[in-house]
């Protein structure tokens, strides 16, 4: 039988989330044929036990190293078999019927690349997952900015979160969250797959760039939902401050060089934000054990 929709899991230390992801595909999907492939990226918790105990229905792909997300998704995705294919991230539960209902709209629309839910915290709350493509102003109003925080009403921000934008109908837009996204194989192909130099951060954001410049469209469908925890430490590790400035060069490089000036200036602005962030995480963990 062929398959609809491949569901492609990427695992990192995910005992606690996979179990009710997986639970909740099977729970919410109807009408179609479907596949869920778990990549994990050599988790220490038991997350493919975890997997193959309680889900033997879904496959499952250890490695030994941790390659990221973007290699990790390009290898479930040569794993699978489906005509499309859900990106969706452990820490997501499906409560609609997600993927019947994303795949019909591709089938409907040969002109989209990308389609994606409207993502809800735990406790029913937007989530802001659809942006308007960044900019050189995003490091100053970007989601968790300073400038957002204590101006939330600014025009830039909004412009870049969408946050004008009511969420309750379909419609076209720069990129939305990998969280959870859908996509044609025949478009992951020609694309090339997820761009693996990304190990972490802004590969959503750079395969629907590269979505768009192929021609296709990315849409926001609020039809169906998601609940996703964001997973946001006010303490991250140091490799997940690095690789999240190294994903912003990365970026910056594909997709906005200017000049020289600029490049070198956007360079030094990015090693700052990156040294500022590392250097606030230790002082904050000095005095925590100072405290304590």
């Amino acid at each position: 039988m062929s398959v609809d929709v491949s569901v492609v899991i990427v695992t990192y230390n995910s005992r606690d989330d996979i179990d009710a992801c997986l639970t909740a595909v099977r729970e919410t999907t109807s009408g179609i044929a479907y596949e869920a492939i778990v990549v994990d990226n050599a988790s220490r918790d038991g997350t493919t036990q975890i997997v193959r105990d309680a889900h033997p229905w879904a496959r499952v792909i250890p490695r030994t190293i941790n390659i990221g997300l973007s290699g990790a998704i390009n290898e479930g995705v040569a794993a699978s078999s489906g005509r499309h294919v859900m990106a969706l991230n452990p820490d997501a539960r499906l409560c609609d019927d997600v993927l019947a209902t994303l795949a019909a709209y591709l089938d409907d629309h040969a002109d989209t690349g990308v389609v994606a839910p409207k993502i809800l915290d735990d406790d029913g709350t937007l989530q802001l997952s659809c942006r308007a493509f960044p900019s050189h102003a995003t490091a100053i109003f970007s989601r968790y900015s300073l400038a957002t925080r204590l101006f939330p009403g600014n025009r830039y921000s909004r412009d870049y979160l969408m946050s004008d934008f009511g969420h309750d109908q379909v419609r076209d837009v720069d990129w939305v969250s990998g969280a959870a996204m859908m996509f044609p194989r025949s478009v992951f192909d020609r694309l090339g797959g997820w761009d693996a130099g990304f190990f972490m951060f802004n590969e959503d954001v750079d395969f629907c760039r590269r979505v768009h410049d192929a021609g296709f469209r990315v849409v926001y469908n609020p039809a169906v939902a998601v609940y996703h925890r964001i997973g946001v430490s006010k303490r991250a590790p140091a490799r997940i401050v690095i690789e999240r400035h190294k994903s912003m060069w990365r970026y910056y490089r594909k997709h906005m060089r200017g000049n020289r000036l600029v490049d070198a200036a956007t360079a030094a602005g990015i090693a700052v934000r990156c040294g500022s962030v590392l250097a606030s995480g230790v002082v904050r963990g000095v005095a925590t054990r100072v405290r304590g």
